[in-house]
């Protein structure tokens, strides 16, 4: 297959290798070979290289000519300017929400919160994190802001390797669950400064946890 002409190849490596980075199937530090992926895709090694290149201008993957490819170690200055971003456009989007959510949208998010609700007692934590994902798309999506969502997405992928190692730590989900139910509430009161605050608070979760975090997985940053 061309892999040029039909991309479908290409991505689907891209898309695959990025997600093992993503959930800690591939840890920080470990090396990986074209060859190997290839061999395990069942694909050639041109898609493997054009992924693999990808990946690295997203400071995924470190490529060194003598010593081969690496999975990055977890950057968490790249983790604190993915939370300063997410924080500062966010923090408008909520204030947003409060204007152009009506009944359908509210139900929406509604529905994803009483989904979290559900896998927390439950104890389906993989769920509940991509729940947590779709609570913050839904915002953006429903307040036409798509684009800018699919934009943070992108400088996201340090910031989402300490989410999944925050799951791996036993984090409290009760706590994230909590605050995204007082977050819909607030949108549903249309009061646009107590939804700010709490979406600055939310998403200053995690500075509270690295540290912990960081102490225990040392090797992965």
């Amino acid at each position: 297959m061309n892999t040029r002409i039909n991309g479908s190849t290409r991505d689907y490596v891209y898309q695959t290798i990025k997600g093992r980075i993503i959930n800690l199937e591939l840890k920080p530090g470990t090396k990986i070979s074209e060859k190997e992926i290839a061999e395990k895709l069942e694909v050639s090694r041109t898609p493997v290289r054009e992924a693999f290149l990808k990946l690295s201008q997203e400071e995924l993957l470190g490529i060194y000519p003598q010593s081969g490819t690496v999975v990055s170690k977890i950057d968490l200055d790249h983790v604190e300017e993915a939370r300063f971003t997410r924080e500062n456009i966010e923090r408008a989007i909520v204030r947003l929400a409060c204007e152009v959510f009506d009944d359908n949208k509210l139900f929406r998010l509604e529905t994803n919160v009483a989904m979290q609700e559900l896998c927390l007692g439950k104890g389906t934590y993989h769920q509940l994190f991509e729940l947590d994902e779709e609570f913050h798309k839904i915002l953006f999506e429903e307040c036409n802001k798509l684009r800018t969502w699919k934009m943070i997405r992108n400088m996201n992928s340090h910031f989402d390797r300490l989410r999944v190692l925050r799951l791996a730590a036993n984090t409290d989900w009760n706590v994230v669950v909590s605050q995204h139910k007082e977050i819909y509430q607030a949108i549903m009161e249309k009061d646009p400064k107590k939804a700010e605050r709490l979406m600055v608070q939310h998403l200053k979760l995690v500075n509270f946890e690295k540290d912990e975090i960081e102490v225990r997985y040392p090797d992965y940053f």
